[in-house]
Parts: structure tokens; sequence; C-alpha cells
């Protein structure tokens, strides 16, 4: 594999892991979100060798067998998709930002609620969080209440 093979193509291309998708390739979409030890990156600007011998998550390593991860299951109860072309870049993107959460990582909006030390889940700050995340048909809103749905059974 060439070096300048960026990790999205190397998932696609060479291991057949077709769940992230290539919308922009200019890491504008979130489209290819996928999680690099534990968290988020755009994977059509990382390089697969800078990314060798780390543990990447895809959207196909989130479930457990046939049961899916608490994130996908919220995703479809909460009908959080329309044509569904987002939604692994989504779906990766929600899980690492309830681990954020969890974690107390502060986001701009927790800045300026002045929560930085601890931060609290509310609609803004998932909508900040999940802001490098496009969703063209617009299901925004369903999004959000699947994140929260998930938030609830966690200890955040």
């Amino acid at each position: 594999m060439d070096t300048r093979t960026s990790l999205l193509d190397a998932l696609r291309d060479h291991l057949d892991m077709t769940g992230s998708k290539k919308g922009c390739d200019h890491g504008q979409c979130g489209a290819c979100t996928v999680l690099v030890n534990g968290r988020r990156v755009n994977s059509c600007l990382l390089l697969a060798v800078s990314a060798e011998g780390d543990p990447i998550t895809t959207i196909e390593g989130l479930s457990h067998g046939d049961d899916l991860s608490p994130m996908q299951a919220a995703f479809l109860e909460h009908d959080a998709f329309q044509c569904g072309y987002c939604t692994p870049g989504q779906i990766c993107s929600a899980t690492a930002l309830l681990d954020e959460m969890k974690a107390g990582h502060a986001s701009v909006v927790s800045f300026e609620d002045g929560t930085q030390n601890a931060p609290k889940l509310t609609d803004r700050e998932i909508k900040e969080r999940m802001s490098g995340n496009i969703c063209r048909c617009g299901a925004y809103p369903n999004i959000v209440s699947a994140v929260r749905a998930v938030a609830k059974g966690m200890s955040l």
C-alpha cells in the first residue's frame, strides 16, 4: 500500500470495511469519522501509516456480533437518519462525544456556559460537539434525541 493512502481508503479499498463513507474527501463533512485510540478522526485526512498499530474502531466495530451498540440502537429507535449516508460517521462521532463528556472534556459551549469543569449534556452541547458531522437530509433533531437517550443510560 502506498504511504500516501488515507486511512479511509485503506479501510474501504484494502480491508473491505465499507461502513465509513467518503463524502467530501476534505475533512469537512464527517461521513468518514472513525475512532483512533478512542478519539474521533476524519479518516479521509489521516494517513493510514500514521495510525499503524493504533486501535481503530469503525461503525462495524461498535456492534458485538448481531447486538448493536447502544448508540446504533438509539439511532434506529429515534429515526436519526434518512438516507443513511452520514450515519456511520454520525454514530462514531456520537459515541466519542459521550466518552468525552464522561471524561469531563470541555467544548466551546462549556466555556460559554461556564461549565468547563463539569460540562452538562445540553442540546446545545450535543449540537456543538456533533458540528463536524453534516447530515444533508436534516435529521439533526433525531440525532440529538438519540444521543440524549444513550446518555440517560450512562452516568455522566
